[in-house]
């Protein structure tokens, strides 16, 4: 019987080990064999879970002729591959991956790190912040005040607390864009928020249109969900959308969906303004395109100067194209699992009778205590609090690795929680495995891209400051070492540090 699950072609694998950029060998430095590359190349994609464990990886002959190898070197690759437990074979059923014993399966997307870790390495996996205190425990404090009259019913809200619904509406309306409870739906996050939408909208195998790099997890929500994801390259720098490019796909490959960022994207960190909002929206609804709008980040602006453009939601007024998304996550703490959508009525009825199937609703407590932010001012504090805590973090990063990597490229957003570095040359996946082995948890370029992309790149958080933020660029700066030398094994261990 094959122990494999999935399987990966030829032409896919050859791309993603394609997009795997090197710095050029300098005088002296020996380059590995062809079939240690090779095989390097592999374990590398299976450790960031780029090719699933127990993914059938294509016959000796088919990658050798993809590749433009011998067969003899894919022979030699998948062999050492076998040694050292990251392959497996039997005859007449092929060859899958695997982990070795001992080994964490690889994480897909990016899950923070476990409490007790978090001493001898520095997390900048996850763009989260601890909780802005004394806000958390007032809200929760409040919220319990409240529930007495919803501990005597059932306590399954599908569409969420009516209380809550009013005023996440309410908050609309104040900014411009009249809502009415019955458009909103909470959910648990804005994961969830998304994880529904796609359900509703785009089945197994419908295109999903994506910003080009986007946001890690929900790229593997939707690729979880069987989507066909066709992604849409942002413009340079901060620059936001290139909307031409978006008109173009959005005409030529008639995505069901399309999920854009526009407040401060997550990776890059662009904004995108008036203009090219209403563009796409137009863009969206000519092409018949459900365009759903990510505003996690769009309370989280940083400079004084930042004057924020319209909801994406404004361009729409008959409410047929975009379906939005918000969430306590980001702006307050990752921990309150609070998000909601807005969309058409008829929308959030269907999305509402199809959650009967999911989870059933969200936590009430939880939805008491976002609750009480909203009502009594304390959000508004508390995401104060959270902007000062960010921009403290971000200025300490960007001087830090300034200092510790001059080569480093990118500019400094104005707002959200991530900077979006171009590595001067080497592979991110590579600096993410040797980030492992001296006490820096960093994600590489590729997690944010499709079918490999952005292997240049890693995503830096606004989540430390200080001196931890000195330590963490000193210790990328060793780990970017280690990857110039074509080190295999790590010489330089973590230093004795608590974050």
């Amino acid at each position: 019987m094959a122990q494999w699950t999935s399987a990966v072609g030829a032409a896919q694998l050859a791309r993603l080990l394609n997009s795997q950029q090197d710095r050029p060998a300098g005088p002296g430095t020996r380059r590995p064999p062809a079939y240690r590359a090779l095989a390097d190349g592999i374990r590398l994609l299976v450790l960031e879970g780029r090719v699933p464990v127990a993914a059938r990886l294509p016959a000796e002959r088919e990658l050798a002729l993809s590749l433009s190898v011998s067969r003899t070197t894919v022979a030699a690759a998948y062999e050492a591959l076998r040694a050292e437990g990251f392959l497996e074979s039997r005859r007449g059923a092929g060859s899958w991956t695997a982990v070795p014993a001992g080994n964490p399966l690889p994480a897909r997307g990016l899950e923070p790190l476990p409490p007790e870790a978090l001493g001898s390495v520095i997390d900048l996996g996850t763009a989260a912040l601890p909780a802005p205190e004394p806000w958390l425990t007032r809200a929760v404090q409040g919220a319990l005040e409240e529930l007495p009259p919803y501990a005597h019913t059932h306590g399954d809200y599908p569409a969420g607390l009516p209380v809550l619904r009013a005023m996440i509406a309410e908050r609309y309306t104040a900014r411009g864009i009249p809502t009415m409870p019955e458009q909103i739906m909470v959910t648990t996050g804005a994961m969830g928020a998304i994880d529904a939408i796609c359900h509703l909208f785009g089945g197994r195998g419908e295109r999903i249109a994506v910003e080009s790099p986007s946001y890690a997890n929900i790229l593997q929500l939707m690729r979880e969900a069987g989507a066909r994801l066709v992604p849409v390259a942002m413009a340079e720098g901060l620059g936001g959308w290139d909307v031409d490019r978006w008109r173009q796909v959005l005409r030529d490959a008639a995505p069901r969906i399309a999920y854009v960022v526009a407040d401060f994207h997550n990776p890059t960190g662009a904004l995108a303004d008036d203009d090219q909002r209403r563009r796409l929206v137009d863009a969206a609804r000519s092409a018949g395109t459900v365009l759903v709008a990510d505003e996690t980040m769009s309370e989280l602006w940083l400079d004084e100067d930042v004057t924020m453009p319209r909801p994406v939601c404004g361009f729409d007024p008959a409410g047929s194209t975009v379906v939005t998304v918000g969430s306590a996550s980001k702006a307050f703490w990752a921990g309150m699992r609070i998000g909601w959508v807005r969309a058409a009525p008829d929308v959030v009825r269907s999305l509402v009778a199809a959650r009967a199937y999911a989870d059933l609703g969200t936590p009430v407590l939880e939805q008491l205590a976002v609750n009480w932010l909203f009502s009594t001012g304390g959000w508004e504090q508390a995401v104060d609090l959270r902007r000062a805590q960010a921009r403290e973090n971000r200025d300490a990063l960007v001087a830090a690795v300034r200092r510790e990597l001059p080569d480093w490229e990118f500019e400094v957003p104005k707002g959200g929680l991530t900077l979006w570095v171009r590595t001067g040359g080497l592979s991110g996946s590579r600096l993410a495995e040797a980030g492992e082995r001296v006490g820096v948890r960093v994600p590489s370029g590729p997690r944010f891209g499709v079918d490999g992309a952005f292997e240049g790149y890693v995503r830096l958080p606004f989540t430390v400051g200080g001196a931890v933020a000195e330590e963490a660029a000193a210790r990328l700066a060793a780990a970017g070492r280690l990857v110039a030398s074509g080190a295999s094994g790590g010489s330089e261990g973590p230093r004795s540090f608590v974050a």
